[in-house]
């Protein structure tokens, strides 16, 4: 667990450190140069996230940021509108990323738990009219970071999709958790980007890998996005050094995510009745527990690094805390007194 001066820390799951058997996996990983498709390892972490998801080729690139960028570039021309929730990663966390590079802009939705039904998505089409941006793609996330970690079933998913495909437009799905998704709600991955043109998933956050993401999608699409990869620099050479630690993260620490999502019930339990906060529960809860303060978050941050705890501030009231693969039992007791104390005396 990363911790600064044995603090429990819930700051991230992009906390996590490989443990010995991943780091002696990374250590005999076969090698060779990904730029030149030589790198045997890369090439078979990219195959195996691609059967998993369903799809026909995969790109492995250093993080989900350029996944996503790179995903809505390859899919849109300069000029176009991508369709996207106003809370997702991407409109929030990623430096205004897609109109700096990608000339696009964004058209923001208010959707239940992050994603927006049928209905919604054709309303936000824009129509053919020459003062009109073009619609071009549809942005879902799932799980859905900033909406509690909601985890989005697959008939939502769809229902989006659809209604984007018969609007001619394409659909892409922020992924980086979507493991966790697929935990929570007891369904392969496969089936709940089924619709979705082109998925970015994560192998650093929860799953326990060091660096790095995957896009799949078709074919044809995949080329290009890894086009993109290397225009943005991420064109990456022995690469198999860190592909072997996502290989092993899917071997060994995918079933492990529930133990993450029984230590989310543990705190959210635990603070449902105290006064000064008030609990973002989505639907299907993941990993990650979003908390509503009374007082400022940056004071209540402050409060709790000051007992032992780190947590993340979302914005004036409301703090994050994310459980991963360095959390357990433990911890998860001394999170609820720490968190108990600070918001029960505030």
């Amino acid at each position: 667990m990363s911790e600064s001066a044995g603090a429990v820390d819930l700051r991230s799951d992009t906390l996590t450190l490989p443990d010995s058997g991943m780091r002696a996996a990374m250590a005999a990983a076969e090698l060779g140069d990904d730029v030149w498709g030589e790198d045997p390892t890369v090439r078979r972490l990219e195959e195996e996230i691609a059967t998993r998801l369903g799809k026909e080729a995969a790109v492995f690139v250093p993080s989900g940021t350029m996944g996503n960028l790179a995903s809505v570039a390859a899919q849109t021309r300069p000029g176009d509108e991508v369709i996207a929730d106003a809370q997702a990663h991407v409109v929030v966390s990623e430096v205004g990323g897609t109109a700096v590079v990608a000339g696009v802009q964004l058209r923001l939705l208010d959707g239940y738990e992050g994603v927006p039904d049928a209905a919604t998505v054709r309303e936000a089409v824009r129509g053919d009219n020459i003062h009109y941006p073009v619609s071009r793609l549809l942005c879902v996330e799932n799980t859905h970071n900033r909406r509690g970690g909601a985890a989005v079933s697959a008939d939502r998913i769809r229902e989006a999709a659809v209604a984007a495909h018969e609007c001619g437009l394409r659909v892409h799905c922020d992924g980086a958790r979507l493991f966790n998704a697929a935990i929570a709600l007891n369904c392969s991955p496969a089936e709940l980007v089924e619709t979705c043109d082109t998925v970015s998933v994560c192998l650093s956050k929860g799953l326990g890998g060091p660096v790095g993401s995957v896009v799949t999608g078709d074919a044809a699409t995949i080329t290009e996005v890894r086009r993109w990869r290397k225009l943005l620099g991420g064109g990456m050479r022995q690469a198999g050094v860190i592909a072997a630690g996502g290989l092993y993260a899917l071997e060994h620490n995918l079933a492990r995510l529930a133990d993450d999502h029984a230590n989310a019930r543990v705190l959210i339990e635990a603070l449902r009745d105290v006064p000064s906060a008030k609990l973002s529960v989505p639907t299907v809860p993941t990993n990650i527990v979003l908390i509503e303060t009374e007082p400022q978050a940056s004071e209540v941050a402050r409060s709790c690094a000051e007992r032992g705890l780190l947590v993340t501030i979302m914005g004036p009231h409301t703090i994050r805390c994310v459980m991963h693969l360095g959390i357990d039992e433990h911890h998860v007791r001394r999170a609820v007194d720490v968190l108990s104390g600070v918001l029960s005396a505030a």
